[in-house]
């Protein structure tokens, strides 16, 4: 049985008791880096074996785990931080353990997305996750694509995006320019650390908050509009 099991962004605390029950039980767990998972596992006194699974070494490991599981071990897949999947080669694990008949059992848990739309104040029962956008090629088109939503939805659709330190500044320049002066935008920064914070703001205010305050581009981001 492979248990898909969400662990917190930052705050250790934000792990649910089934989640930590079922680390607990499992033969042993598949993790991004052993190292940060530790943290975790160490923390809630959990000791089992663990195996990296992470997108350098998932394609030699599927087989292998794939195996197991069809041999009656179970599994707990875990990321560095919150769902696994969302950001990281899980997905590859779960779609081939549902191929093989291997059971998958879900434990959900926090995401950086939901927190920081649930602060947001912006319409949650429509939203467009788009994880991060496109370096380069194909950036152009999805902004423009944006654009025609935005203006053809006859409901309000809210777009949830994470953005990195290096590209932050130009990403809500985009915003801006593909959109208007007075747009609302949110960004969350350090989620749920000691030093979280969101900003609600015009894109132009946005933009001139994180430009005259360079020390707060730290971490990844949630920019929400």
């Amino acid at each position: 049985m492979l248990y898909i099991v969400s662990t917190p962004i930052w705050n250790l605390d934000d792990i649910t008791y089934r989640a930590v029950k079922t680390l607990q039980n499992v033969d042993s767990i598949a993790c991004e880096d052993t190292r940060t998972s530790s943290t975790l596992l160490n923390h809630y006194d959990i000791k089992k074996p663990l195996i990296s699974f992470h997108s350098h070494s998932w394609v030699t490991k599927v087989d292998k785990i794939i195996s197991q599981l069809k041999e009656g071990h179970n599994m707990a897949l875990i990321s560095d931080a919150w769902t696994p999947w969302f950001s990281d080669p899980g997905y590859v694990l779960i779609k081939e353990a549902i191929i093989a008949w291997v059971e998958v059992v879900p434990i959900p848990g926090v995401t950086a997305f939901s927190t920081a739309l649930m602060w947001s104040g912006f319409p949650m029962n429509h939203f467009l996750y788009l994880w991060f956008l496109p370096v380069k090629k194909g950036r152009q088109t999805l902004f423009n694509s944006l654009v025609e939503r935005k203006n053809s939805k006859a409901w309000l659709e809210t777009v949830v995006i994470y953005e990195s330190v290096h590209r932050i500044i130009k990403t809500i320049e985009e915003i801006w320019s593909y959109f208007w002066n007075d747009h609302q935008i949110v960004i969350g920064r350090e989620l749920t650390k000691k030093f979280e914070e969101f900003k609600r703001w015009e894109v132009s205010e946005i933009l001139k908050y994180f430009s005259e305050n360079p020390s707060k581009i730290k971490w990844e981001f949630v920019v929400i509009f």
